[in-house]
């Protein structure tokens, strides 16, 4: 496996393997890589000739300066993961590499068509502009077939699908394919997410409370309306001491609009674990 640090190397490595005609599968991360990510990479190489992850933490997508600075790094733990897998290159670069000072300060502008209005982008002002610059430049550098994203982040992955279509029509990234894939858990049920690195073991504890509510409200689902699982969820997780919800919704897969019923309906929430902010997600 081949570590890259700069974009020169990395279009070189890029040509290479397309003069070569060889697919190429993109796997985006922003590294302190658990089992989900390894998910979506150990795919990426069984359905693609060479694989990419690019390791990066993305700082036009942090509008919390502090939440940057705690994000958990270990290139060298990733990398030895990335080489047991399969993964052919690790694009891992530094913001200096990936921007140059005019973008590290400018927001990157882009019509979400109101899905930046909603949830993740309500709570985090201009975090989809810095997610859209980061990949959009990421399919640039590496023009690949077939991308991976995990459903954990399931409004993201919305945004990129929205990015593609919009590009796509454009010429942009040919034929490009999103590949969505499904939330890997611990055995807990606890979803996998790079911060749960910050978590004490206690409040690991505590956090089990998410999932497993969410869980229950498929049952809830049977028998009360959309208002009512909704409030029982941020209730019930309430109730939990040293959890709070930032927000649960439950809105259409496709619009990410808040939706009546529970058809093609998906609950996503936001909770605070201590310090920690956690995402999940259910499909109804």
């Amino acid at each position: 496996m081949q570590i890259i640090t700069t974009k020169k190397e990395l279009l070189a490595v890029v040509k290479a393997c397309k003069q070569e005609r060889k697919t190429i599968g993109l796997v985006p991360t922003m590294g302190a890589l658990h089992e989900g990510h390894a998910s979506l990479v150990k795919r990426a190489v069984a359905e693609n000739n060479v694989c990419f992850v690019s390791v990066f933490v993305n700082p036009t997508q942090f509008n919390n300066k502090e939440d940057l600075e705690k994000y958990p790094r270990n290139i060298n733990r990733d990398a030895e993961l990335l080489s047991s897998i399969g993964a052919d290159f690790v694009f891992a670069p530094t913001p200096e590499e990936m921007y140059s000072q005019e973008e590290m300060s400018t927001t990157f502008q882009f019509d979400f068509a109101g899905l930046d209005q909603v949830m993740e982008g309500k709570m985090r002002p201009g975090h989809f502009n810095g997610v859209v610059q980061v990949v959009s430049r990421l399919f640039y550098l590496v023009q690949p077939d077939k991308a991976y994203f995990g459903e954990k982040d399931f409004q993201q992955l919305a945004i990129i699908h929205h990015m593609v279509e919009r590009s796509s029509m454009a010429g942009t990234f040919g034929k490009l394919q999103i590949i969505g894939c499904p939330i890997v858990r611990e055995k807990s049920g606890l979803a996998l997410s790079s911060r749960n690195e910050r978590l004490s073991p206690e409040e690991k504890e505590t956090a089990l409370a998410i999932s497993k509510t969410l869980f229950e409200s498929l049952k809830w689902a049977k028998s009360a309306s959309v208002a009512e699982v909704q409030q029982r969820v941020i209730d019930t997780i309430n109730a939990v001491e040293g959890l709070e919800v930032e927000y649960y919704e439950i809105v259409d897969q496709t619009t990410l609009l808040p939706t009546n019923t529970f058809d093609h309906a998906i609950g996503c929430v936001t909770v605070y674990c201590g310090p920690v902010r956690l995402i999940d997600n259910i499909k109804y």
